[in-house]
Protein backbone atom coordinates (compact mmCIF):
# COMPACT_ATOMS: atom_id res chain seq x y z
CA UNK A 1 0.00 0.00 0.00
CA UNK A 2 1.05 3.50 -1.03
CA UNK A 3 2.45 5.66 1.79
CA UNK A 4 -0.62 8.24 0.99
CA UNK A 5 -3.16 5.53 1.11
CA UNK A 6 -1.64 4.26 4.89
CA UNK A 7 -1.77 7.74 6.12
CA UNK A 8 -5.50 8.37 4.87
CA UNK A 9 -6.51 4.59 5.64
CA UNK A 10 -5.86 5.58 9.34
CA UNK A 11 -7.24 9.07 9.36
CA UNK A 12 -10.40 7.86 8.19
CA UNK A 13 -10.83 4.67 9.76
CA UNK A 14 -10.46 6.68 13.16
CA UNK A 15 -12.89 9.70 11.46
CA UNK A 16 -15.47 6.87 10.72
CA UNK A 17 -17.47 6.08 13.95
CA UNK A 18 -17.42 9.40 15.14
CA UNK A 19 -19.69 10.12 11.87
CA UNK A 20 -21.29 7.59 12.53
CA UNK A 21 -22.00 8.73 16.15
CA UNK A 22 -22.90 12.58 14.99
CA UNK A 23 -26.61 13.89 14.33
CA UNK A 24 -24.83 15.09 11.26
CA UNK A 25 -25.34 11.81 9.54
CA UNK A 26 -28.23 11.32 10.38
CA UNK A 27 -27.52 7.33 11.20
CA UNK A 28 -30.78 7.20 13.65
CA UNK A 29 -33.45 8.67 11.22
CA UNK A 30 -32.36 6.31 8.29
CA UNK A 31 -33.39 3.61 11.03
CA UNK A 32 -36.47 5.44 12.07
CA UNK A 33 -37.72 6.54 9.28
CA UNK A 34 -37.52 4.15 5.78
CA UNK A 35 -38.04 6.87 3.78
CA UNK A 36 -35.43 9.01 4.78
CA UNK A 37 -32.37 10.12 2.60
CA UNK A 38 -29.33 12.14 3.13
CA UNK A 39 -29.08 15.77 3.15
CA UNK A 40 -26.92 14.99 -0.20
CA UNK A 41 -28.53 12.98 -1.99
CA UNK A 42 -31.61 14.74 -1.44
CA UNK A 43 -29.59 18.08 -2.80
CA UNK A 44 -28.89 15.87 -6.26
CA UNK A 45 -32.11 14.57 -6.73
CA UNK A 46 -33.42 17.17 -9.59
CA UNK A 47 -30.33 16.11 -11.54
CA UNK A 48 -30.33 13.04 -10.70
CA UNK A 49 -33.41 11.98 -12.14
CA UNK A 50 -35.35 8.35 -11.69
CA UNK A 51 -32.37 5.52 -10.99
CA UNK A 52 -35.27 2.51 -9.93
CA UNK A 53 -34.02 -0.64 -11.13
CA UNK A 54 -30.29 0.36 -12.18
CA UNK A 55 -27.41 -1.29 -10.71
CA UNK A 56 -25.22 1.47 -9.16
CA UNK A 57 -21.72 1.63 -7.63
CA UNK A 58 -20.75 4.21 -5.28
CA UNK A 59 -16.96 5.14 -5.10
CA UNK A 60 -15.60 5.78 -2.17
CA UNK A 61 -18.52 5.51 -0.20
CA UNK A 62 -17.73 6.14 3.29
CA UNK A 63 -20.64 4.98 5.94
CA UNK A 64 -22.82 4.19 3.65
CA UNK A 65 -25.57 6.63 3.86
CA UNK A 66 -25.66 8.25 0.27
CA UNK A 67 -25.22 4.48 -0.61
CA UNK A 68 -28.62 3.80 1.37
CA UNK A 69 -30.12 7.22 -0.31
CA UNK A 70 -29.52 5.69 -3.29
CA UNK A 71 -31.00 2.55 -2.87
CA UNK A 72 -33.57 4.19 -1.05
CA UNK A 73 -34.46 5.59 -4.36
CA UNK A 74 -34.80 2.09 -6.34
CA UNK A 75 -30.95 1.48 -7.46
CA UNK A 76 -29.39 -1.56 -6.35
CA UNK A 77 -26.49 -0.94 -5.04
CA UNK A 78 -22.58 -1.70 -3.94
CA UNK A 79 -20.73 0.69 -2.30
CA UNK A 80 -16.77 0.48 -2.12
CA UNK A 81 -14.20 2.26 0.11
CA UNK A 82 -10.67 2.07 1.34
CA UNK A 83 -11.27 2.27 4.68
CA UNK A 84 -12.24 -0.73 7.12
CA UNK A 85 -13.83 1.17 9.93
CA UNK A 86 -16.18 2.58 7.49
CA UNK A 87 -17.46 0.11 5.61
CA UNK A 88 -18.18 -1.51 9.25
CA UNK A 89 -20.30 1.20 9.95
CA UNK A 90 -22.06 1.27 6.62
CA UNK A 91 -22.36 -2.68 6.69
CA UNK A 92 -24.36 -1.56 10.34
CA UNK A 93 -26.12 0.30 9.10
CA UNK A 94 -27.60 -1.39 6.10
CA UNK A 95 -27.71 -4.19 8.64
CA UNK A 96 -30.47 -1.89 10.97
CA UNK A 97 -32.34 -0.45 7.99
CA UNK A 98 -32.75 -4.07 6.40
CA UNK A 99 -31.18 -2.83 2.92
CA UNK A 100 -29.89 -5.22 0.97
CA UNK A 101 -26.29 -3.73 -0.14
CA UNK A 102 -23.25 -5.21 -1.34
CA UNK A 103 -19.82 -3.40 0.33
CA UNK A 104 -16.48 -3.69 -0.99
CA UNK A 105 -13.15 -2.94 0.08
CA UNK A 106 -10.96 -1.35 -2.02
CA UNK A 107 -8.83 1.80 -2.73
CA UNK A 108 -10.90 3.19 -6.32
CA UNK A 109 -7.97 3.03 -8.01
CA UNK A 110 -8.15 -1.23 -8.00
CA UNK A 111 -12.45 -0.79 -8.30
CA UNK A 112 -12.01 -3.31 -11.57
CA UNK A 113 -10.25 -5.84 -9.28
CA UNK A 114 -13.30 -6.42 -7.12
CA UNK A 115 -15.81 -5.33 -8.94
CA UNK A 116 -16.86 -6.47 -12.49
CA UNK A 117 -16.02 -4.28 -15.42
CA UNK A 118 -18.82 -2.98 -17.67
CA UNK A 119 -21.70 -4.11 -15.13
CA UNK A 120 -22.78 -0.76 -13.81
CA UNK A 121 -25.47 1.44 -15.25
CA UNK A 122 -24.43 4.32 -12.63
CA UNK A 123 -21.13 5.10 -10.77
CA UNK A 124 -21.71 7.54 -8.26
CA UNK A 125 -19.19 9.83 -6.73
CA UNK A 126 -20.47 11.97 -3.66
CA UNK A 127 -18.83 15.17 -2.19
CA UNK A 128 -15.57 15.46 -0.96
CA UNK A 129 -13.87 12.33 -2.97
CA UNK A 130 -11.52 13.22 -5.62
CA UNK A 131 -9.69 15.46 -3.26
CA UNK A 132 -7.84 12.29 -1.62
CA UNK A 133 -6.66 10.97 -5.18
CA UNK A 134 -3.37 11.59 -6.77
CA UNK A 135 -4.52 10.95 -10.72
CA UNK A 136 -7.46 12.40 -11.72
CA UNK A 137 -6.43 10.00 -15.54
CA UNK A 138 -6.47 7.25 -13.49
CA UNK A 139 -9.87 7.73 -11.63
CA UNK A 140 -11.47 7.95 -14.63
CA UNK A 141 -9.90 5.34 -16.55
CA UNK A 142 -11.75 3.16 -13.42
CA UNK A 143 -14.86 4.59 -13.67
CA UNK A 144 -14.82 3.96 -17.74
CA UNK A 145 -14.41 0.73 -17.22
CA UNK A 146 -16.87 -0.05 -14.46
CA UNK A 147 -19.67 1.23 -16.74
CA UNK A 148 -21.58 -0.32 -19.20
CA UNK A 149 -21.95 1.51 -22.97
CA UNK A 150 -24.48 3.66 -21.94
CA UNK A 151 -23.98 3.92 -18.52
CA UNK A 152 -24.22 7.10 -16.42
CA UNK A 153 -21.50 8.68 -14.11
CA UNK A 154 -22.82 11.47 -11.80
CA UNK A 155 -20.63 13.50 -9.20
CA UNK A 156 -21.23 16.16 -6.70
CA UNK A 157 -18.00 17.36 -5.83
CA UNK A 158 -16.32 20.21 -3.98
CA UNK A 159 -15.11 22.89 -6.39
CA UNK A 160 -11.77 23.23 -7.67
CA UNK A 161 -11.46 26.93 -7.00
CA UNK A 162 -12.76 26.12 -3.33
CA UNK A 163 -9.97 23.98 -3.00
CA UNK A 164 -7.74 26.33 -4.03
CA UNK A 165 -8.27 28.88 -1.45
CA UNK A 166 -7.35 29.73 2.15
CA UNK A 167 -9.57 28.63 4.30
CA UNK A 168 -7.45 30.38 7.18
CA UNK A 169 -8.58 33.65 5.82
CA UNK A 170 -11.78 34.78 7.53
CA UNK A 171 -11.49 38.76 5.65
CA UNK A 172 -11.40 37.31 1.84
CA UNK A 173 -11.22 34.80 -0.76
CA UNK A 174 -7.39 34.32 -1.44
CA UNK A 175 -6.17 31.85 -3.77
CA UNK A 176 -3.16 30.73 -2.23
CA UNK A 177 -3.12 26.42 -3.35
CA UNK A 178 -2.87 24.32 -6.91
CA UNK A 179 -5.76 24.78 -8.36
CA UNK A 180 -4.45 22.20 -11.45
CA UNK A 181 -2.74 18.91 -10.18
CA UNK A 182 0.39 18.60 -9.27
CA UNK A 183 2.33 15.15 -8.55
CA UNK A 184 2.90 16.65 -4.41
CA UNK A 185 0.65 16.69 -2.51
CA UNK A 186 -0.88 18.94 -0.20
CA UNK A 187 -0.14 17.49 2.98
CA UNK A 188 -2.43 18.18 5.98
CA UNK A 189 -1.70 17.83 9.92
CA UNK A 190 -5.14 18.01 11.50
CA UNK A 191 -6.50 16.60 14.68
CA UNK A 192 -10.05 17.77 14.02
CA UNK A 193 -12.98 16.45 11.47
CA UNK A 194 -15.87 18.28 9.74
CA UNK A 195 -18.53 16.81 12.67
CA UNK A 196 -18.48 18.59 16.17
CA UNK A 197 -16.51 16.03 18.50
CA UNK A 198 -14.45 16.53 21.53
CA UNK A 199 -12.41 13.26 20.14
CA UNK A 200 -9.25 15.10 18.72
CA UNK A 201 -7.88 12.15 16.14
CA UNK A 202 -4.23 10.15 16.65
CA UNK A 203 -3.93 9.69 13.07
CA UNK A 204 -3.73 13.64 12.14
CA UNK A 205 -1.54 13.55 8.50
CA UNK A 206 -3.55 13.17 5.28
CA UNK A 207 -2.23 13.66 1.49
CA UNK A 208 -4.85 15.54 -0.69
CA UNK A 209 -4.69 16.75 -4.59
CA UNK A 210 -6.71 19.36 -6.70
CA UNK A 211 -7.93 18.56 -9.82
CA UNK A 212 -8.94 21.83 -12.42
CA UNK A 213 -12.25 21.36 -13.95
CA UNK A 214 -10.79 21.02 -16.78
CA UNK A 215 -8.25 18.12 -16.24
CA UNK A 216 -11.52 16.41 -14.49
CA UNK A 217 -13.81 16.88 -18.00
CA UNK A 218 -10.77 15.82 -20.19
CA UNK A 219 -9.69 12.59 -18.24
CA UNK A 220 -13.40 11.77 -18.85
CA UNK A 221 -13.32 12.50 -22.59
CA UNK A 222 -9.86 9.97 -22.97
CA UNK A 223 -11.94 7.09 -21.31
CA UNK A 224 -14.64 7.08 -23.55
CA UNK A 225 -16.71 9.09 -21.61
CA UNK A 226 -19.43 12.24 -23.10
CA UNK A 227 -20.12 15.29 -20.86
CA UNK A 228 -24.00 15.30 -20.68
CA UNK A 229 -24.55 17.90 -17.81
CA UNK A 230 -22.33 20.25 -15.69
CA UNK A 231 -24.00 22.40 -13.62
CA UNK A 232 -21.79 24.90 -10.69
CA UNK A 233 -23.54 25.76 -7.70
CA UNK A 234 -22.89 28.45 -5.09
CA UNK A 235 -23.23 26.46 -1.81
CA UNK A 236 -21.50 23.17 -0.51
CA UNK A 237 -22.73 20.76 2.24
CA UNK A 238 -20.24 21.57 5.28
CA UNK A 239 -18.83 25.11 6.14
CA UNK A 240 -15.84 25.38 3.86
CA UNK A 241 -15.08 28.76 4.91
CA UNK A 242 -15.41 29.02 8.27
CA UNK A 243 -16.59 33.00 9.70
CA UNK A 244 -17.40 33.47 5.84
CA UNK A 245 -20.30 31.50 5.35
CA UNK A 246 -24.06 30.74 6.09
CA UNK A 247 -26.40 27.43 6.25
CA UNK A 248 -29.76 27.07 4.79
CA UNK A 249 -32.74 24.74 5.70
CA UNK A 250 -31.49 22.42 3.76
CA UNK A 251 -27.69 22.19 5.06
CA UNK A 252 -26.04 24.07 2.27
CA UNK A 253 -23.39 26.61 3.07
CA UNK A 254 -23.39 30.11 0.90
CA UNK A 255 -20.98 32.50 1.43
CA UNK A 256 -22.17 35.14 3.38
CA UNK A 257 -21.63 38.17 1.29
CA UNK A 258 -21.91 38.37 -2.87
CA UNK A 259 -22.11 34.49 -3.32
CA UNK A 260 -21.89 34.91 -7.07
CA UNK A 261 -18.52 35.64 -6.81
CA UNK A 262 -17.47 32.04 -6.21
CA UNK A 263 -18.51 28.36 -7.35
CA UNK A 264 -18.46 26.27 -4.65
CA UNK A 265 -19.40 23.27 -5.89
CA UNK A 266 -20.65 21.41 -9.44
CA UNK A 267 -22.30 18.36 -10.26
CA UNK A 268 -21.43 16.84 -13.65
CA UNK A 269 -22.94 13.43 -15.59
CA UNK A 270 -21.27 11.55 -18.15
CA UNK A 271 -22.19 9.21 -20.40
CA UNK A 272 -20.16 6.54 -21.71
CA UNK A 273 -20.16 5.97 -25.69
CA UNK A 274 -21.49 2.97 -27.38
CA UNK A 275 -19.23 0.49 -28.55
Amino acid sequence: MSDYLKLNQANWDERAPLHAASPDYQAQMFVDDPRHLSEVVRFDLPLLGDISGLRGVHLQCHIGTDTLSLARLGARMTGLDFSPASLAEARSLAARTESAIEFVESDVYKACEVLPKGAFDLVYTGIGALCWLPSVDTWARNVSQLLKPGGRLFIREGHPMLWALDESREDALVVDLPYFERSEPLVWDDDSTYVSTDRPLKATVTHAWNHGLGEIVSALLKHGLDISGLVEHQSIPWEALPGQMRCDEQGEWHLQHAPWRLPLSYTLQAVKRLG
